[in-house]
């Protein structure tokens, strides 16, 4: 079995490459040919921390693969990361571990980018006024990094908690050249943005329906385990359409799950992110739509990503 590290993992990462393997991985989940066991969740109340175990296999494929991602909240205080994790390859044809990929969690926040800038580039309006980003951590630095790709708008309102991470993130996002506005009112960034991307692992709603704007596209990553959430439920029962990274899992936890268990939307109004890409539903129509991508992180991505980054490393 062979062993790579983050810096190695990262020196031969190509996104142009691995969103068009994600991509894939998403119509095949939405067509049936994907193997996902349940998810092994775990909670540290104590420690503000979570742990996921994912995995994946697409049918035909030469590999599989299991996925452990953790997130401690408290870590920046401790001077580490929030997210860590690493990912097995193994053969499907005999069984044996053919590669850990030890990124650190690194695989696991890209593909979450690369989902954010499929659904922005399948939903977002077609004039982006400003980029809306609530959270100031890794994840928010790389879902602005990924919507460079699918949008020409380079005006960003970010929220945060603190003062010293949106400083941080200011100075990363000009570092990008976006001219930035920190604030830490959620309301201000919905009513400057209409492409909202919500990041933190919050557990109260954030995000309020009477504050968005007609045409707003949200995409919603941090709500990726049971009991977070960053939207009202009533602004999930707003968007006209709400596409999700996969129905059965955004309807036990999620944005879309808290809707659900309130009455205020329907399962028949969930369509599947494999479903649009594949061209057998309607994403935004029109303009004045609001628009949510719910995104809980799906283990066909892990596979997708493990895979792509395997084949990048040994070429």
């Amino acid at each position: 079995m062979r062993v790579f590290s983050k810096a190695q993992i990262i020196a031969r990462f190509n996104p142009e490459l691995a969103v068009s393997q994600l991509e894939e991985g998403f119509i095949a989940y939405s067509e049936g040919k994907v193997q996902v066991p349940p998810v092994q969740g775990f909670a540290f109340k104590g420690a503000n921390g979570d742990c996921c175990v994912k995995s994946a296999y697409i049918e035909g494929s030469p590999t599989f693969t299991v996925k452990l991602s953790t997130g401690f909240y408290d870590n920046p205080s401790k001077g580490l990361p929030s997210n860590d994790g690493l990912m097995l390859v193994l053969s499907a044809h005999t069984g044996q571990p053919l590669a850990l990929l030890q990124d650190q969690g690194w695989l696991t926040a890209m593909r979450t980018a690369l989902a954010g800038r499929i659904a922005a580039r399948l939903l977002a309006p077609a004039h982006v006024r400003a980029i809306g980003i609530l959270g100031t951590g890794m994840q928010a630095q790389m879902q602005l990094e990924q919507l460079r790709a699918v949008t020409d708008c380079r005006q960003v309102i970010v929220w945060g908690r603190h003062e010293r991470g949106l400083a941080a993130y200011t100075a990363f996002a000009r570092e990008l050249g976006f001219a930035v506005h920190s604030t830490q009112d959620a309301a201000e960034v919905a009513g400057a943005a209409n492409l909202i991307v919500c990041t933190t692992p919050s557990r109260q709603a954030l995000l309020h329906s009477d504050w968005v704007q007609p045409g707003t596209h949200i995409t919603a990553v941090g709500a990726d385990a049971p009991g977070k959430q960053e939207l009202d439920p009533a602004l999930v029962a707003r968007a006209d359409r709400i596409i999700v990274d996969a129905i059965a899992q955004c309807s036990q936890y999620g944005e879309v799950a808290h809707a659900l268990g309130s009455g205020q939307i329907d399962a028949h109004q969930l369509i599947e992110l494999g479903t649009l890409l594949a061209g057998r539903a309607k994403g935004r129509e029109p303009d004045s739509q609001i628009t949510l991508a719910d995104l809980t992180g799906v283990a066909v991505q892990d596979a997708q990503v493990a895979s792509y980054a395997l084949a990048a490393l040994c070429t």
